[in-house]
C-alpha cells in the first residue's frame, strides 16, 4: 500500500515546487514565531487546567457553568472554524466563486437561536431509544464531515507547506491537542480557543491584504478571475475549467446552479438548524455559561464574527486561482496528480499554496500557526464534546452506578479511539465530491441530519408529537439518507472530467434539495404516526414545548436520570478513615489528569435546591436583555444587507 493511497503524495508539485516547499519554512523567523505560538497556547492550556476544578463532571464537562459572554462567543467561533473551512471554503471558492460565502452568512442568523441537547429527548419524549440513537449518530457525524475533515485539511496544508511526513505531522498535532483535552476539560479548551480566534482573525486578514495587493482594485480582482484558467486543458470542455459566469452572485439559478438559491435558504436552513441548535460541540459552550445574557451575548459576538469567512477564507482563495492557475485550476488528471496527488482537482490546497507562496518569513510562520491554532481549536472542541455524549447517554447505560472517577476515564479513553478510527476515514474524504473538502462536509450533513432538525423542531412546536413518532421518523428519515450516502460512496461523485455513473434518481438531486425533501418526509411521518398513537399528556411537557414554556406548575418527568452520584459511596469519602498514601509519580499523574481524589462538602437540601434553582434560572437583568436584544437585531440587519449586496 502505497502513501499515495491516502491522498499524501510524497510530491506535491513540479521539481521547482518542491524545491520551494521543502525549505519553505526552513528559517530562523518562521520557527521562532511558531514555537512561541505552541509555548503560550499550551500554557494558556495548562493554566486553564489548574485554574479551573476537573475532578467532577460538571467541571470537565461543562467548565463549572461559570463561562462569561467573550470566550463563549470565541469559542464558538473556533470551534466552528477548523482548518477544514480555510482549506474547504477557500478551494470551493477557486472553482466556484463567492456563493460558499453565503453558506457562512446564512447560518449566522442560526447562532442566535439557543439551544437544546440529547437529554432534551429524553426529556421530551421519554424512553431512551431516541436519546441512543442521536448519541451514536452523533458520533458517526463527528469521524465523517470534522475529525477527519479536518485532520485531512491539516495535512493538506502541512504537507504544502513543510514537505513533511503527513502521518507524523498528524499525530504530533494530536498529541499536543489532547494534551489539555484531556487535562484540562471544556474550560481549558475554551480559553485556548479564545486565544486561537483572535490567532486565526488577524493572520489572516495579513494574508487577505496580501493577496489584494497582488490584484490590485475589486473591480480587477473580479476581471481577472473571469480570466484565470489553465494553461494546459488537451481536450477538456470548456465548462470545466472556465470560471463561471455567475461567480460573484450569492443566490444562483434554481436549475442549473451549482448552489441553487432555494437550496441555499432553505436546504441549509435545516443543516444549520441542526448544527447551532441541537449539536453537542455548540450547545456544550452554551451550557457552561453564567447565565443566559451571557449565552446570547456569546452567540452574538460569533454571530458578528461569522461576518468574516467571506473576506478572509472566499475572496483570497479565488485570487489563489488568480495567481496559479495551472495548480489551483488544473482539470487535466494527470496534471492535478501532479500538484495535488488528487485526479479530481486541486482547489483544496488554494489557501495553502498562497500561504507558502505569498507570505515573506516570519508571517509565512504565523500563517500556520493560524492554521494549526484553527485544526487543533476544532479537534480539541470535538473530543470534549464525543467524550461526553459517550460518557454521560451511553456509557451511562452500561454502568449506572460508575463513579465520577470511572466517568472521567472513560471520557478520556474514548477520544484514542475515536482518533483512530477518524484516521482510517481519510482516504474517502479525499476523493469526494470533485475532491472539494467543503461541499464533501456540506453533502454529507444534508444526508443525514434533516430527521434530527425535524425531531427538535417538531418537538418544540408540536406537542402532539410523540415518542412512537419521533423515532420512527427519525429511522425511515435515516434508511432515505443512508441510501444516497452509500450510493454516492458505491459509485463515487465523480468530476467534470469524469462524471460519475450513479443513477440520476438517486444522485441526480442536488444535496441542498435532498436535504429539503428528507426534512418534509420526515415531519410527515413523525406527525403521521403520533396522531395514530396515544399523545404525552400535558403534565409531562411543562417548559418542554412553546406553548406550554411559561407553565408554572410542576412537570413529571417521563424518564429519571440514567446516572446519579453515589450517595452511599460519596458519604463515606466524609468518614475519617485512614486512607494509603499515593506515592508521588502516582499523585502527579492524577493530578495531571484531573483524577485526583477531593472531599466535598455534603449540601443541605436547602443548599441543593438552591444549586439547582441558580443552574436553571434564565431571568437576565433588564439592561444587560435589552443590549443583547439590540445587537441580535443589528446582527440580523447586517446579514441582510450583506446578502442583498452580493445577491
Amino acid at each position: 500500500m502505497t502513501w499515495e493511497y491516502f491522498g499524501f503524495s510524497r510530491k506535491t508539485g513540479g521539481e521547482a515546487d518542491i524545491r520551494q516547499q521543502h525549505y519553505a519554512l526552513n528559517n530562523a523567523a518562521d520557527i521562532s514565531v511558531i514555537v512561541i505560538y505552541f509555548v503560550v497556547v499550551l500554557g494558556v492550556g495548562i493554566w486553564a487546567m489548574v485554574r479551573t476544578n476537573r475532578a467532577t463532571v460538571g467541571g470537565f464537562f461543562l467548565a463549572g457553568r461559570s463561562m462569561v459572554w467573550w470566550p463563549i462567543g470565541a469559542s464558538l467561533f473556533a470551534s466552528n472554524i477548523g482548518s477544514g473551512h480555510f482549506v474547504g471554503i477557500a478551494g470551493t471558492a477557486a472553482a466556484g466563486g463567492i456563493a460558499t460565502g453565503g453558506f457562512e452568512w446564512n447560518v449566522r442568523n442560526h447562532v442566535l437561536i439557543v439551544v437544546t441537547m440529547p437529554e432534551y429527548l429524553k426529556k421530551r419524549f421519554g424512553g431512551q431509544r431516541i436519546r441512543v440513537y442521536l448519541s451514536v449518530l452523533s458520533l458517526f457525524l463527528y469521524v465523517f464531515t470534522k475529525i477527519s475533515a479536518d485532520m485531512f485539511s491539516g495535512a493538506i496544508f502541512i504537507n504544502q507547506a513543510l514537505g513533511l511526513n503527513i502521518y507524523i505531522a498528524v499525530v504530533a498535532l494530536l498529541l499536543i491537542t489532547a494534551l489539555y483535552t484531556v487535562t484540562g476539560g471544556l474550560a481549558a479548551v475554551i480559553y485556548t480557543d479564545t486565544l486561537q480566534t483572535i490567532i486565526m482573525v488577524i493572520g489572516s486578514f495579513v494574508l487577505m491584504g496580501f493577496a489584494f495587493k497582488e490584484v490590485g482594485s475589486f473591480e480587477n480582482f473580479h476581471d481577472l478571475y473571469m480570466k484565470s484558467v489553465p494553461s494546459i486543458t488537451t481536450n477538456v470542455s470548456a465548462n470545466c475549467f472556465e470560471p463561471r459566469a455567475d461567480s460573484f452572485h450569492i443566490f444562483r439559478d434554481a436549475i442549473t446552479g451549482d448552489l441553487p438559491w432555494p437550496g441555499l435558504v432553505f436546504g441549509l436552513t435545516i443543516q444549520a438548524t441542526w448544527y447551532w441548535c441541537t449539536d453537542q460541540v455548540i450547545v456544550q459552550r452554551c451550557l457552561s455559561a453564567k447565565n443566559l445574557s451571557h449565552v446570547k451575548g456569546g452567540c452574538i459576538l460569533c454571530g458578528y464574527l461569522k461576518l468574516l469567512p467571506m473576506f478572509l477564507m472566499v475572496f483570497p482563495g479565488m485570487i489563489s486561482r488568480i495567481l496559479y492557475p495551472d495548480v489551483v485550476a488544473c482539470v487535466v488528471p494527470s496534471e492535478c496528480e501532479k500538484y495535488c496527488g488528487a485526479s479530481v482537482g486541486c482547489t483544496n490546497i488554494a489557501y495553502p499554496k498562497l500561504v507558502v507562496d505569498l507570505m515573506p518569513n516570519g508571517l509565512r510562520g504565523l500563517m500556520l500557526s493560524v492554521m494549526l491554532a484553527s485544526l487543533m481549536s476544532s479537534l480539541t472542541s470535538i473530543f470534549n464534546s464525543a467524550s461526553t455524549l459517550f460518557t454521560m447517554d451511553m456509557y451511562t447505560k452500561i454502568r449506572r452506578s460508575a463513579s465520577e472517577k470511572e466517568l472521567m476515564i472513560a471520557g478520556r479513553l474514548f477520544i484514542l479511539a475515536l482518533i483512530a478510527v477518524s484516521i482510517a476515514w481519510i482516504p474517502v474524504v479525499q476523493s469526494a465530491q470533485s475532491g472539494q473538502l467543503f461541499d464533501y462536509i456540506q453533502s454529507i450533513t444534508s444526508y443525514l441530519t434533516p430527521p434530527i432538525a425535524a425531531v427538535f423542531v417538531l418537538g418544540i412546536f408540536c406537542k402532539r408529537v410523540n415518542e412512537p413518532g419521533a423515532f420512527y421518523g427519525l429511522m425511515i428519515g435515516l434508511a432515505i439518507g443512508l441510501s444516497r450516502m452509500i450510493a454516492e460512496f458505491a459509485y463515487g461523485t465523480g468530476s467534470c472530467v469524469n462524471p460519475t455513473n450513479c443513477p440520476t434518481i438517486i444522485c441526480g438531486v442536488h444535496y441542498l434539495y435532498f436535504s429539503i425533501i428528507l426534512f418534509v418526509i420526515s415531519c410527515v411521518v413523525m406527525l403521521g404516526i403520533s396522531l395514530m398513537t396515544k399523545p404525552i399528556e400535558e403534565k409531562h411537557l411543562y417548559r418542554l414545548c412553546w406553548s406550554l414554556r411559561n407553565s408554572k406548575k410542576e412537570r413529571v418527568d417521563l424518564e429519571m436520570d440514567d446516572w446519579v452520584i453515589d450517595e452511599q459511596n460519596s458519604k463515606s469519602m466524609d468518614i475519617d478513615e485512614p486512607v494509603e498514601e499515593p506515592g508521588f509519580c502516582k499523585k502527579a499523574v492524577m493530578c495531571f489528569c484531573g483524577l485526583e481524589q477531593q472531599k466535598q462538602a455534603q449540601l443541605s437540601a436547602e443548599e441543593q435546591a438552591e444549586l439547582q434553582e441558580k443552574l436553571t434560572d434564565t431571568t437576565e437583568l433588564p439592561l444587560w436583555r435589552n443590549i443583547v436584544n439590540v445587537n441580535a437585531l443589528l446582527l440580523l440587519c447586517v446579514a441582510v444587507f450583506c446578502h442583498g449586496f452580493f445577491a
